[in-house]
């Protein structure tokens, strides 16, 4: 299938193509000509996780051969056999676990596949630069994912001082002759633009070309991102759907936190392909400009930014929404490039009309501050035994206010992290001093505490070797990634 451009429709390539690339020239993210039909929803029902994905993923890369083997390889490290398994917590209530990978966050159940779209779609062409802006997990499960692939070289940039301690310890102990790590002064955000600034600069473009690589990305601006993502929420309906938890063809939420907006666009995405979605829950921490867009159709960043213990979801420019806004406008590229001009001189852009009314009918927005957080991580361990973290303690919090104004759909709340990955404040929540503890020791206490079991991946983390210690202003990013080539 054919994808096009955000900005211009015009701009048509194959998905394979469009995910070498990562975004279109002018600034555009790519977008599928159509959105592809699922079928009859029972087929996935008795389908394992990689055939189920390797479906998805073939009604838009037609043009890649073999992707049951490529999503049998993406997944054969993940340590449930359901790759991403639902749990049910309550009536009516259920968990999508998207945490079961190589880095404990949801990110690895699209950064297992990238590589291997990629290195299926290069067919002998130029080497691959990666550029990757984080909030926190995408930059280790990029990582990961493109850890020693051949023809490929992948520069990280994080906020210094804007992760936890375990996503950062995650992301420069990692190794690989390929790998590199900047921590950049400033926030998400910051690393963000200057990311998107070298995708659209062309003088920069042209000396990566004098150097044998082609630019692209593993962040959810890239098509190669978002479309594994569809998958699990297709996953999650199958598995109820197998447990006899619903009926087919009945309608369910999704509660997702939020921040760059490419995991709830993947669940609109699988909507609009067909998947019986009522409402899907936008849930924010007190970075809350996603809320304030989607109540009053205006989004403005004149606002200030807040250091959250969901740090992967502070953000005040969620890129993704891009995407949404073309469906909105009806796919009006002139409209969106005026909106995202708005955002860069401006600060600010706004819709109304009939565009606000197909929001407002597919979605719902709150957020939550830190101290309903908290007491959402409590309150479900003490009621429910289950652990939350930081990030879906977000979602679970803002899903009770919605399920309060008397929607009793079944729901389906979507997990992003291990609670591991962010110790201190899982603990804090839970009523647990923290006192003279470093991260490990607060694992450990949180393991001994709950009974649930320290995964490997933070045992080991514990005794690797810090090997990336660059630290660069913003401005200067471009420099570091020539250093790199």
């Amino acid at each position: 299938m054919k994808l096009l451009s955000t900005r211009n429709g015009a701009r048509r390539v194959e998905a394979s193509a469009a995910t070498l690339e990562g975004i279109s020239p002018e600034g555009g993210l790519y977008v599928p000509e159509r959105f592809a039909d699922l079928g009859p929803l029972r087929d996935y029902a008795v389908m394992d996780y990689p055939a189920l994905c390797a479906k998805v993923l073939g009604f838009y890369y037609d043009d890649i051969k073999d992707l049951k083997a490529i999503t049998k390889a993406a997944y054969a490290g993940f340590d449930d056999a359901k790759v991403a398994p639902v749990k049910k917590t309550a009536q009516n209530e259920y968990v999508l676990e998207l945490w079961h990978g190589p880095t404990l966050a949801f990110k690895d159940m699209a950064l297992s596949v990238l590589p291997r779209l990629m290195t299926a779609a290069m067919g002998g062409g130029p080497d691959v630069l990666i550029l990757v802006a984080t909030s926190g997990d995408t930059g280790k499960a990029a990582l990961e994912g493109f850890c020693d692939v051949p023809h490929t070289k992948i520069v990280v940039f994080y906020p210094d001082e804007g992760v936890s301690d375990m996503q950062r310890l995650q992301m420069v102990t990692q190794e690989g002759a390929n790998t590199h790590v900047v921590a950049v002064r400033g926030n998400f955000d910051d690393a963000q633009n200057a990311v998107k600034a070298m995708f659209t600069d062309p003088q920069f473009a042209a000396a990566v070309r004098e150097k044998g690589y082609s630019l692209s990305s593993a962040n959810s601006i890239n098509f190669g991102r978002l479309a594994p993502q569809i998958a699990y929420y297709v996953g999650a309906y199958a598995q109820l759907l197998a447990d006899g938890e619903i009926e087919d063809g009945e309608p369910i939420n999704f509660a997702v936190p939020t921040g760059n907006f490419g995991n709830i666009l993947a669940a609109y995405y699988a909507k609009r392909m067909g998947l019986p979605i009522k409402r899907l829950i936008c849930a924010s921490n007190k970075n809350n400009v996603l809320t304030d867009f989607f109540r009053r159709g205006a989004y403005t960043l004149d606002r200030p930014f807040y250091k959250t213990m969901s740090p992967s979801m502070d953000i005040l420019i969620s890129s993704n929404l891009e995407r949404l806004l073309f469906e909105l406008t009806g796919r009006d590229e002139s409209a969106v490039k005026e909106m995202m001009g708005g955002l860069k001189t401006h600060g600010r852009y706004s819709i109304a009309g009939a565009a606000k009314e197909k929001l407002e009918a597919d979605f719902y927005a709150d957020w939550c501050d830190e101290d309903e957080t908290m007491a959402c991580i409590k309150r479900t361990y003490d009621d429910k035994e289950y652990l939350l973290d930081t990030h879906t303690a977000v979602a679970m919090g803002v899903y009770e206010k919605y399920k309060a104004l008397g929607d009793g759909t079944k729901t389906v709340v979507v997990s992003t992290a291990s609670p591991y990955k962010f110790p201190a404040d899982v603990l804090s929540s839970l009523g647990e001093s923290t006192r003279g503890m470093n991260s490990f020791d607060m694992a450990r206490r949180l393991s001994s505490l709950t009974g649930t079991a320290l995964p490997r991946q933070i045992s080991a983390l514990e005794t690797k070797t810090v090997r990336h210690t660059t630290v660069s202003d913003k401005d200067a990013l471009p420099s570091r990634v020539m250093e790199v080539l």
